[in-house]
């Protein structure tokens, strides 16, 4: 049986830090917008929302590539499917930015646009695939490539599993991206190894610098 929890704080307000587009990125807030004060491990919170095992999961994942994740070096267009990315993360809210590719051409892009549209899950990639699904092409995000300026955090991982894209493309990791913004640290190599029931190509690096130097302060 499947239960779904809702996690608030008592007094919303206060939880909140104040933010603006132009604030400086620091660790105490997110790509989400600002950061709640929220003081519970990343493993309580995994296990409130989804239940021990699936916490355990995630905490147990080994550091090397398994079943649902498959490491894969660059190719030679990556770089430039990237630049694409890279030029969407300028524009964002955040610098965040995604393209999703399939057969050569880039056919769905996305920025972060947290602030913009007052929604925690607007992230780069959740903006590229929600083109795709509103267009009613779902079906091309089977087997697509999808590049992103920043390695995508659980959530967007989760749905690019769940929309059988194929392989992932990212510039800065997580741990990168955390000494920039704050992160939940869990990569996508953990979520994918937490997925027995299909494999994703992931890659990583790719003009990491050029991601990273969109980070001001």
């Amino acid at each position: 049986m499947w239960v779904s929890v809702i996690v608030r704080p008592q007094d919303e307000a206060s939880t909140f830090a104040t933010t603006s587009k132009a604030s400086p990125m620091s660790e105490s807030s997110c790509r989400c917008g600002p950061a709640r004060s929220f003081h519970i491990s990343r493993r309580k919170s995994l296990a409130a929302l989804f239940g021990a095992g699936f916490a355990g999961a995630f905490a147990g994942a080994a550091d090397s590539a398994s079943a649902g994740a498959s490491l894969t070096p660059p190719k030679p267009e990556d770089e430039r499917f990237m630049r694409l990315a890279i030029a969407e993360a300028a524009k964002g809210d955040f610098p965040f930015g995604a393209v999703i590719v399939r057969d050569g051409d880039a056919f769905a892009s996305g920025r972060n646009l947290g602030i913009t549209h007052d929604d925690p899950t607007a992230h780069s990639e959740m903006m590229a695939i929600r083109q795709v699904i509103a267009a009613g092409r779902t079906d091309r995000l089977r087997g697509a490539t999808l590049y992103a300026s920043g390695e995508p955090c659980p959530m967007c991982m989760g749905a690019i599993i769940w929309c059988g894209i194929g392989r992932v493309v990212f510039a800065a990791s997580i741990v990168e991206l955390a000494t920039k913004i704050g992160q939940i640290m869990v990569t996508s190599e953990q979520v994918a190894a937490a997925t027995p029931f299909t494999t994703i190509g992931i890659t990583g690096g790719v003009l990491a610098a050029e991601s990273l130097a969109l980070f001001k302060g």
